[in-house]
């Protein structure tokens, strides 16, 4: 059996070495083939790649023309990827390389299609436990809460991600969860980085949270629907409310009013169209078939 494993790096010149240092003694006893891909890196990361490229033909490297995101480039290394089983993880030592031989062994056992690595420490991480919460209520799958991106997918899988689910708006730990087939789930402790900044920023995971939404479930479109249909029913009452009052001639605090209305209206208003406007976002950047990356550079490819 043949393992290929996937990294996603940008800008880990820090933290490479070490990665390199912990994952190929564990890969050793494996065929295997590990496959880096730069997402545009700004700094040395490239070089450090080279060097391990020249001293091991079994480290590949896939050089991204630009930063195209962590999702693209992990789709581009599934692209390359030859093996039986295709791991995917972090340059960043988050995700265990120590776990890689349990999941080749769960992989092997249970002719598994689809592992996915869950983490048993986001306890206190309330935005994680919230964002998946939501999720799993809305959509119309059912996601494992703290999934990460440190998966293992069988080629089967990987084919499909090759040939479909090629949305330039994408959730990839969600996709390979909705696909179907066989499917296990892993407990892992994420460690601290060990060196370097982390690249996701809370804006950065505010945008994958919606990214995520998107592309599992239409239900904000519903919701949208649903409070116009409150809107307009609070607006109804109030025209029949100053109907009566004008008829039995009592006044109307009609500044007031007419305040509080607009401004609720127009709140309402901008929260539907903010919805529309994401959606159409991204069926504009779906319409538009726009390679999800391009590729600059190989080695050993």
């Amino acid at each position: 059996m043949k393992v290929s494993v996937v990294v996603s790096v940008y800008n880990e010149e820090c933290v490479l070495p070490l990665f390199c240092e912990e994952l190929l003694p564990v890969l050793s006893p494996f065929d295997y083939e590990l496959i880096f891909v730069n997402d545009g890196s700004t700094d040395s990361t490239q070089k450090i790649i080279d060097t391990e490229c020249i001293g091991n033909k079994r480290i590949k490297s896939i050089q991204l023309s630009r930063n195209f995101g962590h999702e693209a480039a992990m789709i581009a290394g599934i692209d390359y990827a030859s093996g039986d089983a295709v791991i995917c993880m972090d340059g960043d030592l988050q995700h265990p390389p120590a776990s890689i031989p349990e999941m080749l062994a769960c992989f092997e056992r249970n002719a598994t299609d689809v592992i996915t690595m869950v983490r048993s420490n986001v306890k206190k991480k309330f935005f994680s436990r919230s964002f998946y919460k939501l999720i799993n209520a809305i959509s119309d799958y059912r996601i494992d809460p703290n999934a990460s991106d440190f998966f293992l997918i069988s080629r089967r899988i990987a084919d499909i991600l090759r040939t479909n689910f090629r949305e330039r708006v994408r959730f990839l730990r969600g996709f390979i969860q909705i696909i179907g087939f066989r499917k296990e789930s892993l407990n892992y402790v994420a460690m601290d980085r060990r060196a370097g900044k982390s690249k996701y920023p809370i804006r950065r995971l505010i945008s994958l949270s919606v990214v995520a939404i998107a592309s599992l479930s239409k239900s904000p479109l519903k919701i949208s629907l649903g409070v116009s249909f409150l809107s307009g029913s609070f607006s109804l009452l109030l025209v029949v409310y100053s109907i009566i009052m004008k008829i039995v001639q009592k006044p109307v605090s009609g500044y007031t009013t007419i305040i509080v209305f607009l401004g609720i209206m127009f709140s309402i208003l901008f929260f539907v169209l903010g919805i529309l406007g994401e959606y159409i976002g991204f069926l504009f950047d779906e319409q538009k078939g726009r390679p999800i990356y391009l590729v600059d550079k190989t080695s050993n490819l």
